[in-house]
């Protein structure tokens, strides 16, 4: 596949400075720890999944919300870092007044990580000016649920024109939300299905879900065997690798989903190249920056055949 030839794909949502320390343990109350390792990258879910689809060799274009141009740092090196990985930052909106969102993040030594964001509401109420623009030579759009204000019109304008519509439900959402409807493709977080469906169960959650949604759904539950739903529940093994850092392995996911689909996998074989994707990922310190490359998920995906899978929530 050439770089003319790639699919390109627009990422809608979240875009977030991330300053992720590596510790051995989270301290304690009025404690100090020592953190082996430092980075700063990019983060939020939208950023991420773009990214990771540049990465795997796609064109990844990005509508995001960031603060106000000329005063706010953290926009600025947001944007920098994405540049440097060729995402295509074509819908960013600058919100007057507006500080962009930024993370600490503290991953300790099984991958698991703490995290406190700082995020300007001003950013919640941005919109982007004319989304079928955004749209008009796209192949696809991944958007997450933490912006709708932001990504509901953009989805609106992609199925408009016939393109698949990938819903990262990584927050909660009401049944009758514009993005459930809109979505071709949602994929949640096993909590966000929880608290979106009110069922603890997740089988049950899928069910729940599969009246409202008219798309393919799916659900990610860590370390447990993703879920989907076709005529009842289907299950597929994840990836077994030993985790590093799961942070960022969620976004990694649905970003290779998208780019699968927009490269004509149906829906069973995306998830599997996605999981392999977020697998890679697990294995890296780093977040977001540790997404693999295109000829490391083949590799993976080639020895393992009917080998088990990893993938986070």
């Amino acid at each position: 596949m050439t770089q003319a030839s790639a699919p390109r794909i627009l990422c809608a949502g979240m875009a977030v400075l991330d300053e992720v320390f590596r510790v051995e343990r989270v301290p304690a109350a009025n404690s100090k720890t020592r953190a082996d390792a430092f980075a700063s990258v990019v983060g939020g879910c939208a950023a991420n999944a773009a990214v990771a689809i540049a990465r795997l060799g796609g064109m990844a274009e990005l509508a995001a919300a960031l603060g106000e141009r000329g005063r706010d740092d953290v926009g600025e090196r947001v944007l920098a870092a994405l540049a440097r990985e060729g995402v295509r930052c074509s819908g960013i909106v600058r919100v007057a007044g507006a500080t962009s969102t930024i993370s600490s993040i503290l991953v300790d030594a099984s991958g698991d990580r703490m995290i406190a964001t700082h995020c300007d509401e001003r950013l919640f109420a941005a919109v982007v000016e004319d989304p079928h623009a955004l749209v008009a030579s796209v192949d696809a759009v991944l958007a997450d649920n933490w912006l709708p204000d932001l990504v509901v019109p953009i989805c609106a304008a992609a199925r408009e024109r016939g393109l698949p519509v990938i819903v990262d439900g990584d927050g909660p959402m009401g049944e009758t939300d514009a993005l459930v409807w809109l979505a071709t493709h949602i994929v949640f977080s096993a909590d966000a299905l929880r608290a979106t469906a009110g069922r603890a169960d997740l089988d049950g959650a899928l069910a729940h879900m599969s009246a409202h949604a008219r798309g393919f759904l799916a659900v990610t539950d860590g370390t447990n065997d993703i879920q989907w739903w076709r005529d009842g529940p289907q299950r597929l093994p994840v990836f077994a690798v030993e985790a590093v850092d799961t942070l960022a392995a969620g976004d990694v996911f649905h970003g290779a989903f998208a780019l699968a689909l927009a490269e004509g996998r149906h829906g069973v074989d995306a998830l599997r190249f996605a999981a392999a994707a977020a697998a890679l990922k697990c294995t890296r310190f780093g977040g977001g920056s540790a997404a693999p490359t295109r000829g490391e998920v083949d590799t993976l995906l080639a020895r393992a055949l009917d080998a088990p899978t990893f993938t986070p929530s």
